[in-house]
């Protein structure tokens, strides 16, 4: 029996192990060197409290996976969508710390765990760009750019 690796499915995954994948780099490459920046600087208070550190390191998954969507051809709002997917896991999480309900480990435990269900339904509300190959998304591109009138 032979399994169709290719299609929209395949599609679907691909995008996004590769979004994860490049949020990973991003933490690593982008974090790391700002949080010694953020020490430097005097500003480790990003580094020390909880909510400006997660959303320091959604900012970092954010655009290591901004780049990568990017050179892969997707658009400016599916960037943000998927963006935004990467703070409201952490952000909805606030409001429980705050009252003293759970620990920062709980926050980064559960922000990191529901980043990849946000990722998804991000992803279910443009179907066509997940699903399609990343070939399609540069096409598409450039039939936008054209001026309306052109062929």
């Amino acid at each position: 029996m032979k399994i169709a690796v290719k299609g929209p499915t395949w599609n679907f995954v691909q995008h996004l192990l590769e979004m994860s994948i490049a949020m990973v780099v991003g933490m690593f490459a982008l974090g790391l060197p700002l949080k010694a920046l953020f020490d430097a600087v005097g500003w480790s208070f990003l580094n020390d409290y909880t909510v400006p550190m997660t959303l320091v390191m959604a900012t970092t998954m954010s655009i290591g996976m901004a780049v990568w969507m990017r050179i892969r051809g997707c658009g400016w709002p599916a960037i943000l969508e998927m963006s935004l997917a990467m703070y409201i896991p952490f952000v909805a999480m606030y409001p429980f710390y705050w009252a003293g309900l759970v620990s920062e480990m709980a926050i980064m435990v559960v922000g990191h765990v529901l980043m990849v269900p946000a990722m998804v339904v991000a992803m279910l509300f443009r179907l066509d760009e997940y699903t399609g190959s990343h070939a399609h998304h540069r096409h598409s591109e450039e039939v936008e750019d054209v001026p309306a009138g052109v062929n």
